[in-house]
């Protein structure tokens, strides 16, 4: 069982949507309701041609299949937070507990370590103790909930928000 970890590329997207919607429709851990479509798949995909030295999706193949997507995209849309970046990693399903979302992890910390970034989010839904020691094995610290913050699937759900400091200065 070789894993590989790549850049991302346009091929990709059929995958990462079908794990990714995955989540969507059989979990909390998204806040989206409805599965992403190819469109709208491609158009999140601009933001990695658009910034490459900010930005970075990481996919892990494991015998030739994707089985897990890592990146960093923008925290929030204002200007003044484009020192600060959102983290995500998704495994699918049948690949976890194989430490393939800590490989994704490692190696998008360290393309994010040659940037301009000084801190890193992420937000979980709770409970997500998988996450958080995830989060947590990298430096990251619980900073705040967001208390039932999302309503999905009849109930609602806080939020985590997991940080991390790349630069002191």
């Amino acid at each position: 069982m070789a894993l590989i970890i790549d850049h991302g590329k346009l091929t990709d997207l059929p995958a990462i949507n079908s794990i990714y919607n995955y989540y969507v429709l059989q979990s909390n851990i998204s806040f989206d309701i409805e599965p992403w479509d190819e469109q709208k798949r491609l158009n999140w995909f601009e933001q990695f041609a658009e910034n490459p030295d900010m930005y970075s999706l990481l996919v892990a193949r494991l015998d030739g299949q994707l089985v897990g997507f890592a990146y960093n995209s923008k925290f929030k849309e204002k200007a003044a937070y484009a020192s600060s970046s959102e983290v995500t990693v998704y495994v699918s399903t049948d690949s976890q507990g194989q430490g393939i979302g800590a490989t994704l992890y490692s190696e998008l910390l360290a393309k994010i370590a040659s940037t301009r970034l000084h801190r890193l989010y992420a937000g979980i839904t709770l409970p997500n103790d998988s996450s958080i020691k995830l989060h947590q094995k990298f430096g990251f610290k619980q900073v705040g909930i967001m208390r039932e913050v999302g309503y999905k699937n009849g109930q609602y759900h806080s939020t985590a928000l997991l940080e991390k400091c790349l630069k002191i200065d």
